[in-house]
C-alpha cells in the first residue's frame, strides 16, 4: 500500500494534474462502497425484574457491508456538501449472563440483523488540491430507517429477541484522502457514526426488560468514486 502511495505520488509529480475539468464543476457523482463495524452504547436499568439474576451483558460487534451514491456540491474548493443515500446491512451479537436456581452462570444469545437505508448530510471541508491529492474531514448527521426491523413483533407468541426501533437518527465525523486519476477522482474515508436517539422497545421481555438505553455506534470505511 505504501509503495503505491508513493508511486502514484511521484507520478503525479512528474506529470501534472489529472482530470483537471474536475475543478471547474460544481456538482459531482458517483458511489462509494465499503464495509463498518456496527455496535451499541447501552445501560442498564438498575430496577430491572431480571436484576437480581443477571451477571452482565456484552455485545459482540460483526462486519457489514455498505453502498451508496454520491451526490456533491462544491461551493468552492474547499468546503463541499454531500448527500450519500446508501443501503448498509449490519449485525451484532448479544449475550446475557445470568445466575440460575442453582446460582450457576449460564448465558443466552440473540443476534440482531439489520438492513438499513441511510440518509447522510455532510459537510466537507477539503485542503486544497497539491496536484493529485488532498485531505478532508467531514461531519453531519444521518437519518437511519431499517428496513429488517421487528418492531411489531408479539413477544409473548415465541422466543425472545432484542427488538429496536426502526427509526435511528446519528451524528458523524471522520476524515479521508482524495487521489485525482485520469479519469474520475478516488477517495478512501473513514468515519464513525454516534446514535442520537434511543433505540429500545421495552416490552419487559427477557432481553429488553435489563436494558434502559441503546444507542448507535458505527464505524465506516469506504472507497469513493466521483465524477
Amino acid at each position: 500500500m505504501l509503495c503505491s502511495f508513493l508511486s502514484f505520488t511521484a507520478y503525479s509529480q512528474k506529470y501534472g494534474k489529472n482530470y483537471p475539468s474536475f475543478d471547474y464543476k460544481h456538482l459531482h457523482f458517483g458511489f462509494a462502497l465499503g464495509g463498518n463495524t456496527s455496535d451499541f452504547r447501552y445501560q442498564i436499568k438498575p430496577d430491572s425484574a431480571y436484576a437480581d439474576s443477571l451477571a452482565g451483558i456484552s455485545i459482540r460487534k460483526q462486519p457489514g457491508f455498505n453502498l451508496g451514491i454520491i451526490g456533491s456540491w462544491d461551493i468552492d474548493e474547499t468546503f463541499h456538501v454531500r448527500f450519500i443515500p446508501s443501503i448498509s446491512f449490519q449485525e451484532r451479537y448479544f449475550r446475557y449472563d445470568y445466575y440460575n436456581d442453582k446460582n450457576e452462570i449460564r448465558s443466552r444469545e440473540n443476534r440482531l440483523e439489520s438492513t438499513y437505508l441511510d440518509f447522510p448530510l455532510l459537510l466537507k471541508l477539503r485542503s486544497k488540491r497539491l496536484n493529485n491529492f488532498a485531505a478532508y474531514g467531514i461531519g453531519g448527521f444521518q437519518y437511519s430507517l431499517d428496513l429488517a426491523s421487528q418492531e411489531d413483533v408479539d413477544q409473548t407468541l415465541g422466543e425472545s429477541i432484542v427488538k429496536i426501533q426502526k427509526h435511528d437518527f446519528q451524528y458523524q465525523v471522520g476524515g479521508g484522502f482524495d487521489f485525482w486519476l485520469p479519469y474520475f477522482k478516488f477517495g478512501i474515508e473513514l468515519k464513525i457514526s454516534n446514535g442520537i436517539r434511543n433505540v429500545v422497545i421495552q416490552d419487559n421481555s427477557f432481553f429488553m426488560d435489563p436494558l434502559a438505553s441503546l444507542k448507535s455506534k458505527v464505524w465506516w470505511f469506504s472507497i469513493t468514486f466521483e465524477g
